[in-house]
């Protein structure tokens, strides 16, 4: 055997020695590929943050290239490439996603100001084409321009070299933004080298997965702002539906959220463990949104009933038409005495004037009676705090009064009307009243139907609940504290105090602080409401934060703890 077969067998050997190692390597180093790329993908997909989601997309694109530098562009609206993060690891230089520093430069523009594509710019070509464009030295690159960038290397003395520019698309192969790497390197010697194919190739599968994650995160973003958009157009039609409750849906959710961060944010006394996620936040601030969605079903002049008699309308300008008959009645009566006393010859001139003068007496004392009674109907048409007996019982003196409509005898007030305007508290009848309450049953029965999704399960309960009391004579369901959750006493608070304070009541004034927050205290010592909640509400002064940005200034005084 010559000396040159000698040194070929052992250089065979060698190889054949050697190979089962490399292919070892070379599967090793692919499963860790494999499980890097799982893990990362995993991450991605649980990540809900998206400032912090961007940034992981671009920090795996650089470990995975090894590259010093990356910018990270997602579409806008109006096709442009907005400067979402931008990282130079050599210059220490870190700007958007998490740093808290924002990018100031314009977003890069697709089209120039003829509606031409911008294809001298690398990222511009890359978002309009949907092509991955990888460079070996920017220095020598033809068809693009990196003007910019060589104004930077000489501001800062960098040498920006190789560019990958990879685009992200979204199921629909959409383009959705542009990863831009900066100058590869290799291991040891940070060396700047191109981006080989392979490199380029993890990076696009990287790209294709952060697509995903973030069509994925803006598709769940859309559909809760969806979700809640039309929340808020149910809770706003129902305000409008009434002017008498309009901005209640709205304003009823900030005391709920204003108390639900102060309890969350106790760490001492009964709520001292009680912990609210974001989650379970946004669970209850949609819970008080909708808590008076049953109120579509609730009539309006029910809703709207201002005064004891309105109905569709206010029927006291028919009461007061029947005042005018009245008075219109007696005036003809005079009138027909004075007649037949004038000839009447058997009378005397003295005897006729004394006549004369006591008809116009009675008629002027039956006069003045009338008005006043058609005074008090209209007193007692308003509704208030109390209606006592005596009052009530002049109501039906009133009626029994007796007039002549369509040639037929009748009473002056029907007994609706009486009814009506006997109400001893308020404008509405006990009946009117039990269809408003029964808008809470609506409200249940309405949420109960919806597929919520797991972290929103709670609703019905939450809203359902804020007419409840904690001694169980609340509605619907009688239940006690035990039986209600954090949540629905925080909403049972709410609710009360914004129906104290609010200026848009048909019959009442919105209370200043002062007598609302009495009121409640009241409501307190009678178990309406939580005791230790009503506390936290006090101490932390939810009262005034709410009172600032939402009560007239008149009603704000000095509460006395």
């Amino acid at each position: 055997m010559t000396k040159k077969q000698t040194n070929s067998s052992h250089e065979v050997a060698k190889y054949l020695s050697e190979a089962p190692k490399a292919v070892s390597a070379y599967i090793t180093d692919l499963e860790q590929q494999i499980q890097n790329l799982s893990q990362i993908g995993l991450a991605l997909s649980k990540e809900r943050d998206m400032s912090k989601l961007l940034e992981m997309i671009l920090l795996e694109a650089k470990r995975i290239s090894n590259s010093d530098g990356g910018t990270l562009y997602m579409m806008t609206d109006d096709k442009r490439l907005k400067f979402e993060i931008m990282m130079t690891d050599s210059l220490d230089f870190h700007m958007g996603g998490t740093s808290g520093q924002d990018i100031p430069f314009y977003p890069v523009k697709l089209f120039d100001e003829n509606n031409e594509p911008n294809n001298s710019m690398v990222a511009a070509y890359v978002g309009l084409s949907g092509e991955t464009v990888n460079i070996q030295d920017a220095y020598k690159a033809k068809g693009f321009d990196f003007s910019g960038t060589k104004m930077f290397d000489d501001k800062t003395g960098y040498h920006s070299k190789s560019f990958l520019t990879v685009p992200l698309k979204n199921h629909e192969d959409e383009i959705i933004g542009v990863l831009q790497l900066l100058n590869a390197q290799t291991n040891k010697t940070k060396k700047i080298i191109e981006f080989s194919s392979e490199i380029q190739g993890k990076v696009e599968a990287l790209a294709s997965q952060a697509a995903v994650a973030i069509t994925n995160k803006n598709l769940i973003k859309d559909l809760e702002n969806l979700f809640e958009s039309f929340i808020k157009l149910i809770a706003s039609a129902i305000d409008a539906k009434s002017p008498y409750t309009g901005g209640h849906c709205e304003r009823v959710p900030e005391i709920t959220m204003l108390l639900a961060e102060a309890v969350h944010k106790t760490k001492t006394g009964p709520f001292a463990d009680f912990n609210l996620s974001d989650q379970e936040m946004y669970e209850l601030k949609i819970a008080a949104w909708l808590h008076d969605c049953g109120k579509v079903a609730t009539p309006e002049f029910v809703v709207d009933k201002s005064t004891k008699l309105e109905t569709i309308y206010d029927r006291i300008h028919e009461v007061e038409t029947r005042f005018s008959v009245l008075i219109r009645d007696q005036e003809i009566k005079k009138l027909k005495k004075e007649l037949s006393i004038e000839r009447d010859n058997t009378l005397s001139a003295n005897e006729k004037n004394q006549k004369f003068k006591t008809v116009k007496n009675e008629y002027q004392k039956s006069l003045r009676q009338l008005k006043k009674d058609l005074s008090f109907v209209k007193e007692s048409n308003i509704g208030g705090e109390f209606m006592s007996a005596d009052k009530k019982e002049r109501i039906n003196e009133i009626s029994s009064y007796k007039w002549k409509p369509n040639g037929k005898m009748q009473n002056f007030l029907s007994e609706d009307e009486v009814y009506n305007l006997t109400i001893p508290r308020g404008t509405l009848t006990p009946e009117e009243r039990q269809v408003i309450n029964d808008h809470i049953v609506v409200t249940i029965n309405m949420l109960d139907e919806l597929p919520y999704p797991k972290h929103l399960k709670n609703i019905p309960e939450f809203a359902g609940g804020h007419h409840e009391k904690l001694d169980g004579t609340g509605y619907p369901k009688g239940l006690t504290k035990h039986e209600m959750s954090v949540q629905a006493r925080i909403m049972a608070i709410a609710d009360i105090f914004e129906a104290l304070t609010a200026r848009d009541r048909p019959y009442k004034k919105g209370k200043t602080l002062s007598q609302a927050m009495r009121i409640l205290g009241f409501m307190k010592d009678d178990a309406h409401i939580d005791v230790d909640l009503f506390d936290i509400f006090v101490k932390k002064k939810i009262y005034m934060k709410y009172a600032k940005g939402f009560l007239e200034p008149e009603q704000i005084d000095e509460v006395s703890v």
